[in-house]
């Protein structure tokens, strides 16, 4: 790793963790709630305690205004819902755009067991070669997604994670497993720092404790869109998931610190 790529990802963390908030969905499902009035959103959430927001390339103007001088991640590919697979994510950028639109790193998407594996895999291998010439971080999506697989099965989970060491991701964003304890193969399964996704909402408690569950396996933190960007209160699900990320906070003392009920 190039001290490029280290000051790099200390600009979109903290000491090491992470609590990103991607926003790319507008490629994916269209300008849902929370992503109309991104400005807002951005705002909001790196206030609330996010170290970094992600989007695609052409966002960027309606990025750096409102992110509160926290980090910027630049996402390489994506598909839509309505289109006819999902799963068949497409190159939208280079690395070399993401820099020239102040990205901090880039971000790229593959689904692991899936038929469009081995071009993604030879994608982000590209990806990765080309952001090692700039110091630039790469934030591998490895997801567990394909016909006959498991998403949430650790051992689907451990093996995605480690094909993104192995083609040179920094840092690796996967699924949970469900709870802590089958989680902490999937983190044994690489030295990369892992970060979970979120998928679509649930309940504030059912978030954070996945959150919670994440980092009891040791895991580095989050990259968690909808269930924050949706959110009616985006800066107070920001700051309770931060709570919990970067200062080791239970539950409870999460939802008590950002304003949230605490349900039961």
């Amino acid at each position: 790793m190039t001290t490029g790529t280290e000051a790099r990802l200390e600009r979109i963390g903290t000491d090491g963790s992470y609590v990103i908030v991607p926003m790319d969905h507008g490629i994916t499902m269209g300008a849902v709630q929370g992503l109309k009035d991104i400005e807002s959103t951005i705002d909001g959430v790196t206030r609330g305690g996010a170290d970094a927001v992600l989007t695609q390339k052409g966002i960027a103007p309606r990025v750096h205004d409102n992110k509160n001088g926290k980090g910027y991640i630049v996402h390489l590919n994506g598909s839509t819902t309505i289109g006819p697979d999902e799963q068949d994510k497409r190159l939208t950028g280079t690395v070399e755009e993401a820099i020239r639109v102040g990205a901090d790193a880039v971000s790229f998407h593959i689904n692991v067991g899936s038929n469009y594996e081995p071009d993604q895999t030879s994608q982000l291998a590209e990806i990765t070669a080309e952001a090692d010439r700039f110091g630039i971080p790469v934030l591998a999506m490895a997801y567990a997604r394909g016909p006959g697989v498991d998403s949430t099965d650790p051992e689907s989970l451990g093996h995605a994670v480690r094909l993104a060491e192995e083609v040179g991701a920094d840092l690796v964003k996967t699924g949970y497993s469900g709870d802590a304890d089958s989680f902490q193969h999937v983190i044994e399964s690489t030295r990369l720092p892992v970060v979970i996704a979120g998928g679509s909402r649930g309940t504030d408690r059912e978030t954070l404790e996945m959150v919670r569950g994440a980092t009891d396996a040791g895991g580095a933190g989050i990259s968690m869109g909808r269930s924050i960007f949706q959110h009616e209160d985006p800066e107070a699900i920001a700051t309770a998931v931060g709570g919990i990320v970067h200062d080791d906070l239970s539950v409870d003392e999460a939802l008590t610190r950002s304003g949230l009920a605490l349900e039961v």
